[in-house]
């Protein structure tokens, strides 16, 4: 098993998205790219830590390569926003990747190069590209959220859209 780790804004979000996909043997919300040691999650969401919400992919790389993670990654948020997504503001739910290896690092820059020059988006890419340190994992009810609380007003209002796109998009890598 391989391991990526990316944040792009609330990880009910984004862990909700990588499920999903074949390949994904397990994901695991979190923190990361932080300062402070086991952060809880009322801290890391006041943005005092200097963590981001974050998920920990382990994934099948005869099934599902690192360039489709990182396609999904950047079709499932807004990477030209600094340290917002939708309704989440602060530096918890920016835009980063959060490299295993070099071979990561390289293809996650050369992507970012790819879309800004092809101009897939209408502003610049902010994403942070960082070498992986820890990973905290977050509390067990934070955990498989969506599967967990679709009913909730979040869920269906900010990822339910994400997972449209996802099904619309990438409707082969889908389980």
């Amino acid at each position: 098993m391989k391991l990526a780790t990316f944040a792009s804004g609330c990880f009910w979000c984004t862990e909700a998205v990588f499920l999903r996909l074949k390949g994904v043997e397990k994901v695991v919300s979190g923190y990361t790219g932080g300062f402070v040691k086991n952060p809880p999650y009322r801290e890391v969401c006041e943005g005092s830590t200097g963590h981001a919400e974050g998920i920990h992919i382990q994934y099948d790389e005869q099934v599902i390569t690192y360039q489709e993670l990182l396609e999904v990654f950047f079709a499932t948020h807004d990477p030209t926003t600094l340290n917002r997504q939708v309704y989440d503001v602060g530096t918890q739910y920016r835009s980063a990747i959060f490299y295993h290896s070099e071979e990561q690092k390289k293809a996650a820059n050369e992507y970012i190069a790819y879309l800004n020059m092809s101009n897939v988006f209408p502003d610049p890419i902010v994403t942070e590209v960082t070498a992986f340190e820890v990973f905290y994992e977050a509390e067990e009810e934070h955990q498989d959220f969506y599967n967990n609380n679709q009913e909730m007003r979040y869920c269906q209002v900010i990822i339910d859209p994400k997972l449209n796109k996802l099904n619309k998009l990438f409707k082969e890598k889908l389980r």
